[in-house]
């Protein structure tokens, strides 16, 4: 099993650099349905965070240790510069390292990421916690469609959802995610990106229908970076690379492209 600095990694085409740094369970498996599009032109790399799935599970709750977790990865792969592709937290990780390493990050994208949390999404994971606390992983794992995925989408894809659940809860890391959670309720980079200008080329990517994060949360990025790019999916919801796979590769790999 590859492994460096302590983190599960795998190798995907070739080509330029791409680092995939899933969201708030941290498993590069989420990239799985990008991963032939996105290998066409680029050397994607995915990894599980630390604290999750196949990597060291010593808990890491820091959101900014997403940043420099990819910093120390890409030391062990001998990579000098890379191009991040960050779904939510994992985008926050890699705003956090363009910040404090901008010579590291060639381009950068943010799906559906945020920089100060919004009131709705506290409301959100305020019970994402209490379901994980009172029920369990089972619990937690059952109702997380509602949030990631619009309904439609869901009811299609009911029996599919139902076998990756048995999947998920077998491995679930549990005390990481109460961790992040906690973490990412405090977490705020408006303020030091109001005072670092952001050099490094960023797409802010949202869903309009996103249940967990509000479009508003991007376009609030997109204030305090005058560089950054906000491009809009109409359709998809909190997880659009999943739910619309073709849309979403086709404006990453425009924005990585140009």
């Amino acid at each position: 099993m590859p492994e460096a600095a302590g983190l599960y990694y795998e190798n995907h085409g070739s080509g330029p650099p791409l680092i995939l740094s899933a969201g708030m369970g941290g498993s590069g498996n989420y990239w799985r349905p990008n991963l032939p599009a996105l290998a066409e032109r680029h050397r994607v790399i995915l990894y599980d965070h630390r604290g999750t799935a196949r990597s060291d599970r010593t808990v890491t709750p820091r959101i900014e240790s997403i940043g420099e977790d990819i910093a120390r990865l890409m030391d062990e792969l001998g990579i000098e510069k890379a191009s991040i592709l960050g779904h939510a937290i994992g985008g926050m990780g890699g705003l956090s390292l363009a910040l404090d390493a901008p010579e590291r990050v060639e381009k950068l994208v943010v799906v559906n990421g945020w920089g100060r949390l919004d009131p709705y999404t506290r409301r959100c994971f305020d019970a994402r916690l209490a379901l994980l606390r009172a029920y369990g992983p089972g619990k937690y794992v059952d109702a997380q469609p509602i949030f990631l995925f619009p309904p439609r989408w869901i009811s299609e894809n009911h029996e599919r959802l139902e076998e990756e659940a048995r999947h998920h809860v077998a491995g679930f890391p549990a005390k990481m995610v109460e961790a992040r959670i906690l973490e990412a309720l405090q977490f705020d980079l408006i303020d030091r990106l109001e005072a670092t200008p952001l050099a490094t080329p960023v797409l802010l990517l949202v869903s309009d229908d996103d249940a967990l994060v509000p479009p508003g949360c991007s376009e609030q990025l997109a204030q305090v970076m005058p560089r950054a790019q906000l491009v809009r999916m109409p359709w998809g919801g909190h997880a659009c690379n999943v739910t619309d796979p073709t849309g979403f590769e086709a404006r990453v790999l425009e924005f990585l492209g140009e």
